[in-house]
């Protein structure tokens, strides 16, 4: 019996039982259990079989009630969160939240972080344009505006991101015209900010800093292209010059829980 789905109650009694040849026992699962008539019933149910309950109830009224109604039919009740959520509350010097399903939650919620970080890194620079329509964000610039940590960490809060580079010889995919502005972000940088950051790129593969993908020739020609290109969507720019990831995807939250609009 839980005020849950019950997963965590039967896992324990199948393995508990699996010591005394566990497929001859009969598990009947009550979950979303929230009422006092279904508690009546189920303990009246398990007194007609010569059963036991095993619960994981965690909102005192109705444990109380179980554990009442149980003694006064003689049906033995076992709780089975009951003991460890005492211990942790010494423990942690605290009490429990004492709210069904909590677990699940967090499973629920552990999935949709995976699913999120696993389209990140498949419509990654711009690999899919397929993905773009997908997104619940898309994040456009040029080379070395944090588009890659960014839509990792924007994944992280459960957002689906795809990002595209925005180069002058190669044309931006048409899915990127077809979704609603307010689903797009443009990030620019300053140019000597950019300069200084692609040097510094070179340098660690080796490179010399003179090539053209450092030089401030290249750099304005790309962020001018990529300016048109963002004025062609109509997405909000954020100048990610002088912010830290952190900083930029809070900006970004902020423009699309106010719908696209930036202040």
């Amino acid at each position: 019996m839980s005020d849950s789905v019950g997963e965590t109650a039967e896992l324990v009694v199948r393995a508990a039982s699996s010591q005394f040849n566990g497929d001859q026992v009969e598990i009947r699962r009550v979950p979303y259990v929230d009422d006092k008539e279904t508690i009546a019933e189920t303990v009246q149910a398990a007194s007609e079989v010569r059963g036991m309950i095993a619960f994981t109830l965690v909102v005192p009224e109705l444990q109380k009630f179980l554990i009442e109604e149980a003694e006064r039919r003689h049906v033995p009740v076992i709780d089975i969160m009951g003991p460890m959520i005492d211990e942790l509350s010494r423990l942690f010097r605290r009490a429990p939240r004492r709210e069904p399903g909590l677990v699940r939650k967090m499973d629920e919620e552990y999935f949709r972080r995976v699913e999120a970080i696993e389209f990140a890194v498949k419509y990654d620079d711009g690999r899919d344009p397929r993905g773009i329509l997908r997104a619940d964000v898309v994040l456009i610039g040029v080379s070395r505006t944090s588009k890659t940590p960014l839509s990792m960490y924007l994944a992280h809060k459960l957002l689906k991101v795809a990002n595209v580079p925005l180069v002058p010889e190669v044309e931006p995919p048409e899915e990127l015209f077809r979704i609603p502005p307010n689903k797009c972000i443009g990030l620019t940088i300053e140019p000597e900010f950019l300069n200084n950051i692609r040097r510094e790129r070179l340098k660690s593969l080796g490179l010399t800093s003179q090539a053209s993908y450092a030089s401030m020739e290249r750099i304005l020609e790309e962020l001018e292209y990529a300016e048109g290109i963002m004025k062609k969507v109509g997405c909000p720019v954020i100048d990610v010059s002088r912010k830290a990831v952190e900083e930029t995807a809070n900006i970004v939250l902020d423009i699309l829980r106010r719908g696209g609009r930036k202040d």
